[in-house]
């Protein structure tokens, strides 16, 4: 049983030795380049949560017309919902970008 676990130690041992000579450069490269990456992808995304919250916002804009038509009457409450997350959607988009980029 000792032999045993000296060999496991042993390989364990060889293959961190070997993954560390593997490792030996400094990654600037590659971090460099998954940055560019990402934020290639920022502009594109901040375009669809701008496109997603115009279609929110029409959405909402026809269901509180059809609310108020109705005589509904929670309808300022239903305005104030759709109103609001309109605005966090641009607010989110707006924030995100100005922090990453």
């Amino acid at each position: 049983m000792e032999k045993l676990t000296k060999k496991r130690g042993l390989s364990g041992l060889l293959l961190l030795s070997a993954c560390v000579a593997f490792a030996q450069g400094n990654g600037t490269a590659g971090i460099n380049e998954a940055t560019q990456m990402v934020t290639s992808y920022f502009d594109p995304a901040t375009q669809l949560i701008y496109a997603i919250g115009a279609v929110v916002g029409l959405i909402g804009g026809v269901k509180v017309y059809n609310k108020f038509s109705s005589g509904d009457p929670d309808t300022s409450k239903t305005a104030a919902s759709w109103f609001g997350a309109c605005i966090f959607l641009i607010v989110a988009a707006t924030i995100l970008r100005s922090f990453f980029l």
